[in-house]
C-alpha cells in the first residue's frame, strides 16, 4: 500500500514533463584546451505523442532569415563532430581536436513530426590555451613560483605537468597548477612551459626564467700569452661568469690601484712593469677578485747577453777545472818525492835529534853492558896469557879444556 502513492506521484510527473518542450545541458559553460576534446552532456523532453523525426547540434542561424544549420553536415565540424545521443531523451554530443574558431554557442534542436524545438540559451564552448606566468628574473638562492593558468576555468580537472627546456621536471609540486623551485640555483634558469597530462598538450605560451648571481671564475687573460717582450704592447682583460654580465672592473698591480675597465693595456711595457696584476669584477649581487698573474718582461739583446754569460761561466768553470786537475797531480808528484827520501832523511836526521829519557837510559845501559863484556874477556885473556906464560916456563902445554873455555869466553 504504501508504493501506491510513490507510482502515483510518479506518474503525475512524467505526465506534467511529457507535457512541455526543453533541453538540459550539464554545463552552460565550458572551457577546453585547444587540442583537445569536448564533450557536451545535455537531455531534451517532448509532449508525448510526438515522434521524432530529425535532431542536431547547431551554433544558430547568423540571420532570422537563414535556416538553422546542422554541424554534422558542416565541413569544419563533420570529421570532429560525433553524436552520441538518442531520439528518446539524451541529446549528447562530443567535439574533438577544438581549436580556437570553435569558440561559440551551441544548441541542440530537435524536429517532431508536429513541431520543432530549439533548446536556448545554450552552451558558450571558450576555446583557449595554457600559459606560464613567472617572474622574468630571480636571484640565486631565494623562491619562486611558477603558474600554469588559462584565459578561462577549464571546466575537467586537471593534473599540470612542467618542462624545462622542453625536458620534463621531476620536482614537487605544493599546488597544482604551480610549480614551485626553493633555493633557486642558476641552473634553473631556462624556458618552462605546462601541460596537461590527461591530454598531454604543451603550452604553446612559455615564460623564461633568469636566474640573477654574483661574479664567479673571475681570471685574467694576457695578450700576447707568451713572451713578453720589452717595447711592444701587452692586454690584461678581466673575464668572470655572471648574470646580468659584470660591467665595472678594477685593476691592481700588488695592493696599488691602477685603473678600471675591463681591459687594462700597457702600450711600451718594460722592466719596470714586472710583478703580480689581478682584476676585481662587480655587479649589484657582489664582486669576485681574480687569481694574479706575474708579468716577466723579456728586454731587447737580453738573450745574447744571456748566451754570452753562460758561456763566459762554462768558459771559467772549465778552467777551474783544469787547474785544480793540475795542481792535485802537482801534489801527488810531491808526495811521492818525498816517500821516496824520507827513510835517508831519517837516519842522517838521528844524530841531530835529541832522544827522549828513555832512549838515552836504553843507551847507557847497553854500553855499560859492553863495557863489562869487554872488561870480563880482557881479564879472562889475561888470564890466560898468564897460565901461558907459567906453563911456557914450564915448558908444558895447556890443558885443552882450559883452551877452550878461555877462547871461547
Amino acid at each position: 500500500m504504501a508504493s501506491l502513492p510513490l507510482l502515483i506521484f510518479l506518474l503525475m510527473i512524467h505526465r506534467v514533463s511529457s507535457a512541455y518542450w526543453g533541453v538540459s545541458y550539464s554545463h552552460s559553460d565550458i572551457c577546453a584546451l585547444k587540442g583537445s576534446t569536448v564533450t557536451i552532456y545535455c537531455t531534451y523532453t517532448y509532449p508525448t505523442g510526438h515522434q521524432i523525426q530529425e535532431m542536431f547540434w547547431t551554433t544558430g542561424p547568423k540571420m532570422r532569415s537563414e535556416k538553422t544549420p546542422d554541424l554534422s553536415k558542416d565541413p569544419e565540424y563533420s570529421q570532429r563532430l560525433q553524436y552520441l545521443g538518442d531520439k528518446q531523451q539524451n541529446c549528447t554530443f562530443r567535439l574533438s581536436h577544438v581549436t580556437e574558431k570553435d569558440s561559440h554557442m551551441y544548441y541542440f534542436r530537435f524536429i517532431t513530426d508536429r513541431n520543432k524545438w530549439t533548446g536556448y540559451p545554450g552552451v558558450n564552448l571558450t576555446v583557449t590555451d595554457l600559459q606560464v606566468e613567472s617572474p622574468q628574473r630571480v636571484t640565486e638562492g631565494h623562491n619562486v613560483s611558477l603558474t600554469c593558468k588559462s584565459s578561462c576555468d577549464l571546466t575537467d580537472r586537471a593534473t599540470f605537468i612542467w618542462y624545462r627546456n622542453s625536458q620534463p621536471l621531476t620536482e614537487r609540486r605544493d599546488r597544482n597548477n604551480q610549480l614551485l623551485l626553493q633555493s633557486v640555483r642558476r641552473e634553473d634558469a631556462g624556458r618552462y612551459s605546462c601541460a596537461l597530462q590527461e591530454h598531454n598538450l604543451t603550452s604553446p605560451l612559455s615564460a623564461y626564467l633568469s636566474v640573477m648571481y654574483p661574479p664567479k671564475h673571475t681570471f685574467v687573460a694576457v695578450s700576447p700569452c707568451c713572451e713578453l717582450v720589452e717595447g711592444n704592447s701587452v692586454n690584461l682583460s678581466c673575464n668572470c661568469d655572471s648574470y646580468p654580465p659584470a660591467l665595472n672592473f678594477s685593476w691592481f698591480k700588488g695592493g696599488t690601484f691602477l685603473g678600471s675597465g675591463r681591459i687594462y693595456s700597457i702600450s711600451k711595457i718594460s722592466s719596470d712593469h714586472n710583478g703580480e696584476y689581478k682584476c676585481k669584477s662587480i655587479t649589484e649581487h657582489g664582486e669576485k677578485y681574480s687569481d694574479a698573474v706575474t708579468l716577466n718582461v723579456m728586454c731587447v739583446g737580453c738573450p745574447v747577453i744571456l748566451y754570452i754569460s753562460i758561456g763566459v761561466f762554462i768558459g771559467a768553470a772549465v778552467v777551474i777545472m783544469m787547474v785544480l786537475i793540475w795542481m792535485k797531480k802537482r801534489k801527488n808528484a810531491q808526495e811521492s818525492q818525498m816517500n821516496l827520501s824520507r827513510p835517508h832523511h831519517n837516519i842522517c836526521q838521528t844524530s841531530d835529534v835529541k832522544m827522549t829519557d828513555t832512549v838515552y837510559e836504553n843507551e847507557m845501559a847497553k854500553q855499560d853492558e859492553e863495557e863489562k863484556r869487554h872488561t870480563g874477556v880482557s881479564a879472562k885473556m889475561n888470564q890466560s896469557k898468564t897460565y901461558h906464560n907459567i906453563y911456557q916456563t914450564s915448558d908444558e902445554k895447556l890443558p885443552e879444556s882450559v883452551y877452550e873455555d878461555v877462547t871461547m869466553t
